[in-house]
């Protein structure tokens, strides 16, 4: 279906509404839900897929699971048959977004953007059908605008209007600075709804206010609108901010598996749910049986596997998953992992906290030594306590934590 295409009242058959109750799964907001379902309908009736799109900046090399949020709603539509745009910002990332920031951001080098962009779409196809989507980017239509046209698309939105963001009202009222360049983000990101001709846009809760300025352009260009899906920001493995590498709570999806699937583990039983929500292809129906036998009992761990193998599978294979427990079960009764980082140090006898830090296992000695007051450091499965502990040359595996192992040759 194209943007041209009416939205006259369609009855909603079976199969439509059953649509809509999957793509409404885990979404935050849907606007218009009823104008969106009649796009279904009218998509159906004409065998006419309709166009998905959804944007993201190459503003770091990899993706983490936050990330799969708005990926795995992709690929769910992508399953009914839709056509699935997946855009690579490469235009818009030299501006830098400015969503739920309180400072500006600086932009990204093209060199900087080319490097981070060459990744996404591989680690996106570890999510999506690659046959069936549709890659783009931004700089196909923005590079050509030139300045005569940025002015001309400048001058379809009103400063007023963007100033309603949240964040721009916020900076502003506060009196920090809000460069030029950014006010044109919204703006760049709505008119590529109009270059795609996008039916659906899906986008994080943060970018509702970008989403409908396309909208609104779309309105303007003399196309249907939009409708617009957006999905909840996914907490971190803290369970308060959002994801996010620069907040050091992220879950890459080109980790390890032994490590992924150990990361998923630490996460509450409470945020287990959430994750189960918002990353889990498993039915609805399946999900509530879970939590009815938590409630009756069931160790809440033992739901918290299958979702770690779930999620380790979809991004390793099924063996990877199963390794993955055996490894998580054996850290768990202090054994030492399978495969363990090998280093080589010089200096013996050396302090037990110079030792962790020169073995890349605490940033620093006096990180070292409290973990050693919290009962955290092992060598060769025996806790240390002693902070003075001195260690002659001789080949042994340090474990800090539950996760970190070194096998350290010291002479």
């Amino acid at each position: 279906m194209t943007n041209n295409a009416t939205n006259s009242a369609v009855p909603l058959s079976d199969s439509v509404q059953s649509a809509l109750a999957i793509i409404k799964r885990g979404a935050e907001e849907l606007l218009i839900e009823s104008e969106f379902a009649q796009k279904l309908a009218v998509a159906e009736r004409t065998a006419t897929p309709l166009r998905i799109k959804l944007g993201l900046d190459p503003t770091a090399p990899d993706l983490h699971l936050g990330h799969t949020v708005v990926l795995n709603k992709m690929r769910q539509i992508q399953d009914l048959g839709h056509t699935v745009i997946f855009l690579i910002g490469d235009f818009t990332s030299m501006i830098g977004d400015p969503s739920g920031r309180n400072i500006t951001r600086p932009p990204l080098t093209r060199e900087e953007i080319e490097m981070n962009a060459k990744t996404y779409f591989a680690q996106a196809s570890l999510v999506l059908d690659p046959s069936r989507t549709e890659i783009r980017y931004n700089s196909e239509w923005c590079d050509p605008l030139g300045a005569r046209g940025m002015i001309q698309l400048s001058a379809r939105y009103t400063v007023a209007r963007i100033l309603e963001r949240e964040d721009f009202t916020k900076r502003f009222k506060a009196g920090t600075p809000i460069s030029v360049h950014e006010l044109l983000y919204p703006l760049m990101q709505g008119y590529d709804s109009v270059a795609l001709k996008s039916d659906l846009e899906i986008g994080g809760t943060d970018q509702k206010f970008n989403l409908l300025v396309g909208r609104e352009l779309q309105k303007d260009y003399g196309q249907s609108p939009q409708c617009i899906l957006t999905m909840p920001l996914l907490e971190g493995l803290d369970g308060v901010e959002k994801m996010s590498k620069s907040k050091g709570n992220y879950i890459s999806i080109t980790e390890p598996a032994n490590t992924m699937f150990a990361k998923v583990m630490s996460i509450s039983d409470v945020m287990m749910w959430r994750y189960y929500e918002l990353l889990s292809f498993r039915s609805i129906a399946e999900i509530t049986t879970f939590k009815q036998e938590v409630a009756d009992g069931r160790n809440p761990r033992d739901i918290k596997v299958l979702l770690a193998q779930e999620i380790v599978e979809r991004f390793h294979n099924r063996v990877a998953a199963e390794e993955a427990v055996l490894d998580f079960d054996r850290r768990a009764r202090g054994g030492i992992p399978d495969v363990v980082p090998e280093i080589s140090l010089t200096g013996a006898p050396l302090g037990i906290g110079q030792l962790l830090k020169l073995a890349n296992l605490c940033a620093s000695s006096s990180e070292a030594l409290r973990m050693v007051e919290q009962g955290g450091v092992r060598i060769d499965g025996e806790t240390v306590s002693d902070k003075g502990l001195k260690v002659e040359a001789g080949t042994f595996v340090l474990q800090v934590g539950k996760r970190k192992f070194a096998r350290v040759t010291l002479s």
